[in-house]
């Protein structure tokens, strides 16, 4: 078999296994999710599974992605993905996968990436089939790499994650993603905001690819510190929970090669059954907090959307500047 090299990765079409070929099929007693599904989706078994403690059940985690995919699949689908499941609920036990394995069913790709430690199995999806494959395995959150499947050594976007300490008033976060636009608008690039569903916001800005993972990694630390450097009362661009007292961690890490970020209408494995939402960044001075979205007004939300909050991202072309300031 054919290994990633020189002459790049290797990708199976999804629904193609390496090892079986085998999809799982359902038991008796399943559930379909509704709203949106392909002909040959997945069929969900034990709908009534209850997942979170809000009485939020498995078919409605199904129907719910089925009702978003087409707003969150163009983000998702085609990139090295990882997950988190829950196969007890949410109140349970849950697990981070990012390798792929037979079990994930029919409509899951894998991808071979070399790692330190020898070739890995990585997986993917391409579409709802896909999507509602993982869910019916228990996913609840999905968080994808910042370059596509084609070209794993590229990447295609720089992920800023605010993170505040705890009990920090939300207009200071909002405050501090708008500089964190102004700033990498100075640049020559421009920028995108999501809530995360859980205390912060995400700042993501489209690049051209062709820099390497090291070169944005780089990019993304030296902005970080930049912004600790201007407002050290106000930012932090280490990790420690010490140095973050008060202030807010500018979390470029998310920028490194195997490093993911929540995607936008995912999920959240947390009370309450919270969503990461896309947002205008005309919305912010309007939003309660970073999980101001749940399983039931995010679906309203896609409803109701006439133009999507992120307008040209896909196909925004900027450069990755050579340094930051």
């Amino acid at each position: 078999m054919h290994r990633p090299g020189a002459d790049g990765p290797v990708t199976r079409p999804a629904g193609a296994s390496a090892r079986t070929g085998a999809a799982p099929r359902a038991s008796k007693g399943a559930g379909t999710a509704r709203g949106g599904e392909a002909s040959d989706a997945p069929r969900i078994t034990h709908p009534e599974r209850v997942v979170y403690a809000s009485g939020v059940t498995k078919g409605d985690v199904a129907a719910y992605y089925a009702a978003v995919a087409t707003r969150m699949l163009p983000e998702l689908a085609n990139r090295p993905l990882s997950l988190i499941r829950c196969p007890d609920g949410t109140e349970g036990t849950c697990f981070f996968q990012k390798h792929w394995t037979p079990m994930l069913g029919k409509g899951v790709g894998t991808i071979a990436l070399r790692q330190k430690d020898g070739v890995e199995d990585y997986l993917y999806v391409r579409d709802l089939r896909g999507l509602l494959a993982l869910v019916q395995m228990n996913s609840i959150e999905f968080h994808p790499w910042g370059s596509r499947i084609d070209k794993p050594e590229l990447p295609d976007r720089l992920v800023f994650d605010l993170d505040p300490d705890a009990g920090m008033d939300f207009p200071r976060i909002v405050a501090a993603a708008r500089q964190v636009r102004s700033r990498l608008r100075a640049l020559g690039l421009e920028s995108f905001v999501r809530s995360t569903g859980g205390k912060g916001l995400h700042v993501v800005a489209p690049i051209d690819r062709g820099p390497s993972w090291d070169a944005v990694k780089a990019f993304s630390e030296s902005f970080a510190d930049a912004m600790e450097r201007d407002a050290p009362d106000t930012y932090v661009a280490t990790m420690s929970k010490a140095k973050r007292v008060g202030r807010i961690f500018v979390d470029w890490l998310r920028n490194a090669r195997g490093a993911t970020a929540v995607t936008s209408w995912s999920l959240r494995a947390r009370p309450g059954a919270p969503v990461a939402m896309p947002l205008r960044w005309e919305e912010l001075g309007k939003l309660a907090g970073g999980n101001a979205f749940d399983i039931t007004t995010a679906v309203a939300r896609a409803k109701r959307l006439r133009a999507d909050p992120w307008p040209g991202f896909a196909t925004l072309r900027q450069k990755l500047p050579r340094q930051a300031r």
